[in-house]
């Protein structure tokens, strides 16, 4: 069965600034979810901003195996509803892909727990992406560094928390570095951020970008299914106990009742 994933666009700058339109005239979105479903072994929507619960109603969360997030502009319109909507559905297992601007997105600070705040300069400047990984699924059929042309810079320090993995790194042309690929888990989910990706350049459409992003699919993929026990915090009854053991001292609850949240 193919990984059901959704690409998740802020959509602003495609309908508003005409270099970006002429980039991407059918949305950032759509052009990564095309890009995604180059791989037959994926089946990859879009939703947007500005759909009704910005695409992501529980009902289809309940059936995305991954989720892809871009925004930039409008961090803030994103529901706070929603947030914890996809965030329930991290824990239990779905995989996230955070891209570029994103750090910034409620949903990428929900789940990391920092301000997750960098350096950037907007240039078009040469970055080089080096795979310091190069035996992780994500980094699969790559060589050991590529080259974007023309990208906006981010810098270090990037204040995320210390990853489970990090799988590249890029040296912009003004000197600087950023750990332009991470991995963590929260929960039973699994999370990417990727760096590149500014609007105003294809990055989008770069080949390795591309595959990158295959690659990223694939491993956020959790095949277990939802993991919703997670959420669960049962109290035991003493009965019930594994070994035998008698009740002592005075309790708050009762045998059964459900403790505070």
């Amino acid at each position: 069965m193919a990984i059901r994933t959704v690409v998740w666009g802020e959509n602003i700058h495609e309908n508003t600034n005409e270099i970006v339109r002429g980039i991407y005239p059918e949305g950032m979105h759509t052009t990564i979810a095309k890009a995604l479903n180059s791989d037959p072994g994926i089946n990859a929507t879009t939703a947007t901003l500005q759909e009704a619960e910005h695409g992501l109603p529980q009902s289809r969360l309940d059936e995305t195996d991954v989720l892809l997030w871009w925004g930039h502009k409008d961090h803030g319109a994103v529901s706070d509803e929603i947030v914890e909507r996809v965030a329930k559905r991290v824990w239990e297992g779905m995989g996230l892909i955070v891209l570029h601007s994103g750090h910034f997105s409620k949903i990428f600070k929900r789940l990391m727990g920092t301000p997750c705040a960098l350096k950037w300069r907007e240039a078009g400047e040469r970055e080089r992406l080096w795979v310091i990984n190069p035996r992780h699924p994500i980094a699969a059929g790559l060589d050991e560094n590529f080259v974007l042309e023309n990208e906006e810079m981010y810098g270090e320090q990037f204040s995320v928390p210390e990853p489970l993995e990090t799988v590249f790194i890029s040296w912009f042309q003004g000197g600087e570095v950023f750990r332009s690929g991470m991995t963590w888990r929260r929960g039973a989910g699994n999370i990417f951020y990727f760096r590149p990706g500014h609007e105003t350049y294809p990055t989008y459409h770069d080949a390795n970008v591309k595959k990158v992003l295959i690659n990223g699919v694939k491993w956020a993929h959790n095949p277990a299914g939802a993991l919703t026990a997670i959420h669960d915090a049962p109290n035991v009854p003493v009965e019930k106990a594994l070994e035998p053991i008698e009740e002592r001292g005075p309790r708050l609850h009762q045998a059964g009742e459900a403790g505070y949240r």
